[in-house]
């Protein structure tokens, strides 16, 4: 059975910033797959879980980025084989509009995504790297990452997400 989670932050002020594409992705498949023999969110721990015979969907629900090691833990717990482990994820070494489905390849930085690794002992596992950079002015590139991550979307942006969103989960499926 796939496993799919969607890294980010919990909460409404979090909910359409850059660090959430991961688990913007899970909702957006959940959307898709409600009435095929699920049950919608269920609360486990401190994540939610959307399952159906085929996908295990997963994110937050207490943990922010950097404890997402957490999130693995309560999967474990839950009783999950990760051996079709998909980690869905921002990335600021793509651009927005870009995504790499990769076995063991990650960014550069993403604590979420090393939290992950250390929660699992290994690297191997799929990323699904969905890419979020956008700055090109003199402004934006001055913003630290960290500051650019927790930033939401503007509505063009939002755009271009939904497409690669969309494109991302015909990879998937």
């Amino acid at each position: 059975m796939k496993i799919i989670v969607g890294l980010g932050n919990p909460g409404a002020e979090y909910a359409l910033t850059r660090h959430n594409a991961g688990m913007m992705l899970v909702d957006k498949m959940a959307d898709t797959l409600s009435g095929e023999s699920s049950y919608g969110w269920r609360k486990f721990y401190g994540i939610y879980v959307f399952k159906t015979p085929e996908v295990v969907l997963a994110k937050t629900g207490n943990y922010f980025m950097n404890q997402s090691g957490s999130l693995i833990n309560d999967l474990r717990n839950l009783k999950y084989d990760f051996r079709d482990l998909y980690v869905a994820h921002d990335d600021l070494d793509l651009n927005l509009g870009d995504y790499k489905i990769q076995f063991g390849k990650g960014p550069k930085v993403h604590n979420g995504v090393n939290s992950v690794e250390e929660a699992l002992g290994t690297k191997d596992f799929w990323r699904v790297r969905i890419g979020i950079d956008k700055r090109a002015g003199e402004q934006e590139s001055s913003r630290t990452g960290e500051e650019y991550v927790l930033q939401k979307f503007t509505a063009e942006e939002r755009e271009t997400l939904e497409e690669v969103l969309e494109k991302i989960m015909k990879g998937l499926t």
